[in-house]
């Protein structure tokens, strides 16, 4: 990755979180929240991926149809953020892997 692709990248970051910042101060707390989980256990490929910048695009959706973020994904913010992720390869499998194969052939 060159110096160019880094600049282009972090200017990609400002937009997208100008984007957020846009957004009414519920769905705002709710992205931060779904931004903090997807970091943590999410997959592996969420600096690249399309996943944060599909959810501000749903999330604007939401807000032009006048809709509460609530009622776009329901009570159950972990539970909607599983769903999205839930065929993606993610951080957890990552170490998981990682602890299989420094185990050995049958546990040893």
């Amino acid at each position: 990755m060159g110096i160019q692709d880094l600049i282009e990248g972090k200017k990609e970051w400002r937009a997208h979180q100008a984007r957020v910042k846009a957004l009414p101060p519920d769905y705002r707390i709710v992205y931060k929240e779904m931004q903090k989980y997807f970091f943590k256990v999410g997959p592996v490929d969420l600096p690249d991926g399309p996943l944060l910048p599909g959810i501000v695009d749903f999330f604007e959706e939401g807000v032009a149809a006048g809709k509460g973020v609530l009622e776009l994904i329901g009570e159950d913010v972990a539970a909607f953020c599983d769903g999205l992720i839930k065929e993606s390869r993610t951080n957890a499998d990552v170490i998981q892997e990682s602890l299989a194969g420094k185990r050995g052939p049958a546990g040893t």
